[in-house]
């Protein structure tokens, strides 16, 4: 009865979102604490704690809605609605001058995009847009993506240096290159559209074929010490990288995850922070937006998954499976893709050999999420693997 009563509750919680906010608060409900997945026990306590966390999700959501709904409404003021471009966890996108200028960087597709709307000195704002993102530095936290503030320091290691080469095949790392370059792009790439009755000038180039494995080496040395902090492998923590951020420092989703292994500060971040971190508070979006933080706090949460909620897994592939799945979607579902019952299911992932675990959380896992992630993340891995990253 009582576990009934939690599910109804959850039910009346998501009835009063949206179809986004339900998604959202789902998603990060997936990685509610250990204690609350099996619900038989202390039920009322639990069913009060579940309250309390829910309610906490919530205001989260909402919160992150509302940086998005502020941005997205300053956007479509200017560029309209049919032409906007907001961050992503795979997209970095940076607004200025009044929102009027603006960059956005695909990961996936290796293309460095600048525009500007502009009517006075239009070359002039778009050059010195291209400068910026050019120059603009490594650390998420000197960088406001929900605002149109510029970026106060340009003068630190670019985050696309040797991502992005010139007209004479170099790196960029000094104002002078990047001036000289963008004069470049003007003058051999400019397009001039227009939409929505405005103008727009832009300049669209390419990051270097092997950006992403060029990302990834900024990094190698915060990856090397989680890895050795909690041992975890570090082909794991790259393929998780890659597949959740696709290694963008600037990463950002409307699920409340920051950074480039997408840590949810309410549910796996708490975790970490309570039973590897020994605190009692939540790390901030500041503290996820370090990389060397961020990258230490999804490995401790990895390390979780292993020593704590999996560890009753014993083929140490299959669990390994089991934590890719659960990094995603949640330890429970783990054990629901082979039985409600919790010890059931153990018993059932034990008679398993490691394929069958794997076969099944790919094409069982309750979370049709969970259950793709799961494929990308192992042939990421494996891609890291075979290359000796």
């Amino acid at each position: 009865m009582k576990k009934i009563m939690v599910i109804t509750l959850s039910l009346l919680v998501l009835s009063a979102c949206t179809s986004l906010q339900r998604r959202n608060i789902e998603k990060m409900s997936r990685h509610l604490p250990e204690k609350y997945a099996n619900i038989n026990s202390d039920a009322q306590k639990k069913l009060d704690d579940y309250k309390k966390i829910h309610k906490q999700i919530k205001k989260e959501i909402k919160s992150i809605r509302t940086l998005y709904a502020n941005l997205e409404g300053n956007i479509d003021k200017i560029w309209g609605k049919n032409n906007r471009q907001v961050p992503q966890r795979k997209k970095y996108v940076k607004y200025t001058e009044n929102y009027r200028d603006r960059a956005y960087i695909d990961f996936e597709k290796g293309i460095v995009n600048i525009e500007t709307l502009a009517t006075d000195a239009p070359l002039a704002h778009l050059k010195k847009t291209i400068v910026t993102t050019l120059l603009t530095p490594n650390s998420a936290n000197d960088v406001d993506i929900f605002s149109a503030k510029n970026i106060p320091d340009l003068n630190a290691e670019p985050f696309l240096y040797q991502q992005v080469l010139d007209q004479n095949k170099q790196p960029i790392r000094w104002k002078w290159r990047a001036q000289r370059y963008a004069q470049h792009l003007i003058d051999n790439r400019l397009k001039i559209k227009t939409k929505n009755g405005k103008k727009i000038y832009s300049v669209e180039f390419d990051l270097v074929k092997n950006s992403e494995e060029i990302r990834s080496y900024k990094y190698s040395g915060f990856v090397q010490a989680a890895s050795k902090r909690y041992n975890i492998k570090e082909s794991l923590i790259y393929a998780i990288i890659k597949t959740e951020s696709s290694f963008n420092p600037y990463a950002v989703s409307h699920a409340n995850a920051y950074g480039l292994m997408q840590v949810i500060p309410r549910t796996a971040g708490k975790d970490v922070f309570y039973k590897i971190k020994k605190r009692n508070d939540t790390p901030t979006k500041n503290y996820l937006f370090s990389a060397q933080n961020n990258i230490d706090t999804g490995t401790a949460y990895l390390h979780i998954l292993k020593t704590q909620y999996l560890k009753g897994i014993k083929n140490d592939t299959g669990r390994h499976y089991a934590i890719i799945s659960a990094y995603n979607g949640g330890s429970g579902n783990v054990f629901k893709t082979f039985s409600y019952n919790r010890e059931n299911a153990l018993k059932v992932i034990n008679k398993k050999n490691s394929q069958q675990v794997y076969n099944d959380l790919h094409t069982k896992n309750p979370i049709s999420e969970a259950r793709h992630y799961l494929y990308k993340v192992h042939k990421n891995e494996k891609e890291f693997i075979r290359t000796g990253l």
